[in-house]
């Protein structure tokens, strides 16, 4: 049976550095992500809000308290357990990182790389559909260096959506984007979201996007300082 909380973080402390330069950058964390919920995380640079992405989505190990992910414990898994559980995640970053050499299809399909057994055919119609998800039917031979910005960003999201993720983890997507492309990805995210189902945690410094979100949570020096719950 499946738990409402897709994740339940739970004392989570972390450290960077070793011996006299260890410094100590997340303190006493607690936080859920309800399934279907689409969280915002706020803080200042440094604050540790890109450490607990990290965490969260198993691109690092966890060090010290409980992060329960898909009902799986991230403290002390392989890094077997830990490849097994980014496949069924989703990452956008602030640079969308697309390969400026290949299309935007083949971004795309490089999405679908973590996931065995997907035949060539497969990948490229997964590809074709989701990048006609995010409006990007008429772009999909496009190199990224004639895709404007806010379509890049959709490139990106069609990446990261592509493998339909349980959970969606993006680190300031919108930090580069004029307020109506920002706009536009935050929206695709929320209705991709409620269309399947899909949980979103959302790292940003932008308070243009704060009203779309279901909970907004503040970091500061480490610390959740904060948790507002908007319904």
């Amino acid at each position: 049976m499946e738990h409402e909380n897709i994740l339940e973080a739970k004392g989570l402390n972390h450290w960077f550095g070793t011996g006299d330069v260890k410094k100590q950058a997340l303190f006493d964390v607690n936080l859920t992500l309800k399934r279907g919920s689409f969280t915002v995380l706020m803080g200042p640079s440094g604050s540790g809000k890109t450490t607990v992405l990290t965490l969260i989505g198993c691109l690092r190990s966890v060090q010290d308290g409980s992060v329960c992910l898909l009902d799986r414990e991230l403290n002390g898994a392989s890094e077997a357990e830990l490849v097994a559980l980014r496949r069924r995640l989703g990452f956008i970053f602030q640079a969308h990182n697309l390969h400026e050499s290949l299309t935007a299809t083949q971004n795309v399909i490089m999405g679908l790389q973590v996931h065995r057994g997907v035949s060539d055919a497969d990948a490229q119609r997964a590809a074709t559909h989701a990048l006609g998800l995010v409006g990007l039917s008429d772009r999909v031979g496009y190199l990224p260096g004639n895709l404007s910005g806010g379509q890049k960003q959709r490139v990106a999201v069609a990446r990261a959506l592509v493998g339909n993720p349980a959970l969606l983890l993006a680190d300031e997507p919108t930090a580069a984007l004029d307020k109506e492309s920002a706009a536009e990805v935050v929206d695709l995210l929320k209705r991709m979201g409620a269309a399947r189902g899909m949980t979103t945690l959302l790292v940003t410094h932008d308070n243009r996007i704060l009203d779309r979100a279901d909970r907004i949570l503040t970091l500061e020096d480490g610390r959740i300082v904060t948790m507002e719950d908007r319904g």
